[in-house]
């Protein structure tokens, strides 16, 4: 069979933080698909871990499962609490930095 998600488990229940584990002083990423249309990738940041501010061809959705981030957007600063989400446009320079350990859910749509 050819799964379109992929490094989930079909057909049982599961929790998005738990696919990803915090490590101290890394970001961890799991991707669960990869194709010209979407891209998603669950993160978990570890406290002070960043990426640096770049640019993406696509919408991205970011939904945080745990802690707190912040992302900057088009150099406007944005702090999201677990159960919050926002959406950084195509084409803006952004950033990500972890304000504490947290995790998040993103789903780029191009």
């Amino acid at each position: 069979m050819n799964n379109k998600l992929k490094n989930v488990e079909h057909e049982e229940i599961f929790k998005f933080v738990d696919l990803v584990e915090q490590k101290d002083g890394q970001i961890v990423s799991k991707t669960l698909a990869q194709n010209k249309a979407v891209s998603v990738t669950v993160f978990a940041f570890s406290k002070g871990e960043e990426i640096s501010t770049h640019e993406s061809d696509g919408d991205a959705l970011v939904n945080v499962i745990e802690g707190r981030g912040k992302f900057t957007i088009d150099g406007k600063e944005y702090i999201l609490n677990a159960g919050e989400s926002i959406v950084m446009p195509a084409r803006k320079p952004h950033a990500v930095y972890g304000e504490e350990n947290f995790k998040f859910i993103l789903t780029v749509i191009f």
